[in-house]
């Protein structure tokens, strides 16, 4: 059996229906899950793995990986505010493409409130898309951060999803990665590659979508 992982490491796999960049946002060096899938943010520990792949809004390549990323930091939304390290991943909405398309979009007054910055999940005005908001923050205010990770985007890669004992699932897998070998062996077969590692290997599969806005009830861009 292949070693280098320990029982207590365990691989999410989820499908994405999106992909923008925005979640998740691969950008500047660092590969962060902010927003979304809720579950997986409230339960993924730092050592644990993420990985994403094509749902069905991307015939082409669908149940391909998009993207795995190495849990190497677990922040709370205010601490993910408020760290310098992340201010790039701050949206700017008039900005360029990855400038509008930052995650790093909620944080609370001096009262506690949340404050829903201008992005890719308020509404075309502005103002607070508060279904976006509830499901963002209402179960966790965990922000998983990688920095090390591989986007491959629309380059993404084949899986064998039935030796990942993926299932017909509608949030995601969790996988103990001891236990199973080809997890194992796929994770390392993709780090392999030491130039693409922490890089964008190609854009997003929806990039073109960058100034849209999403409403998360509906799945439906507004």
């Amino acid at each position: 059996m292949l070693t280098g992982f320990s029982e207590d490491n365990y691989l999410f796999i989820y499908p994405i229906s999106r992909d923008l960049g925005f979640a998740p946002n691969p950008f500047h060096g660092v590969c962060t899950l902010a927003t979304c899938k809720p579950k997986i943010r409230k339960n993924a520990k730092i050592n644990d793995w993420v990985m994403g792949i094509a749902g069905k809004n991307i015939k082409e390549k669908q149940h391909q990986c998009i993207f795995l990323m190495k849990v190497t930091d677990v922040l709370t939304f205010d601490e993910y505010w408020n760290d310098p390290r992340f201010s790039l991943k701050k949206p700017i909405r008039n900005g360029s493409m990855v400038q509008m398309l930052g995650d790093n979009i909620y944080h609370r007054d001096h009262n506690g409130n949340w404050i829903q910055e201008d992005s890719h999940h308020s509404k075309p005005s502005g103002e607070v898309n508060h279904i976006n908001l509830h499901r963002d923050t209402g179960s966790t205010e965990n922000v998983l951060v990688s920095n090390l990770y591989i986007y491959f985007g629309q380059e993404s890669k084949p899986v064998d999803l039935e030796k990942l004992n993926y299932g017909r699932i509608r949030n995601y897998r969790k996988i103990q990665i001891n236990q199973n070998q080809y997890a194992q062996k796929l994770i390392l077969d993709f780090l392999k590659n030491k130039n693409i590692i922490n890089t964008i290997v190609d854009d997003p599969f929806h990039f073109e979508l960058f100034d849209r806005r999403v409403d998360q009830e509906s799945g439906n861009y507004v």
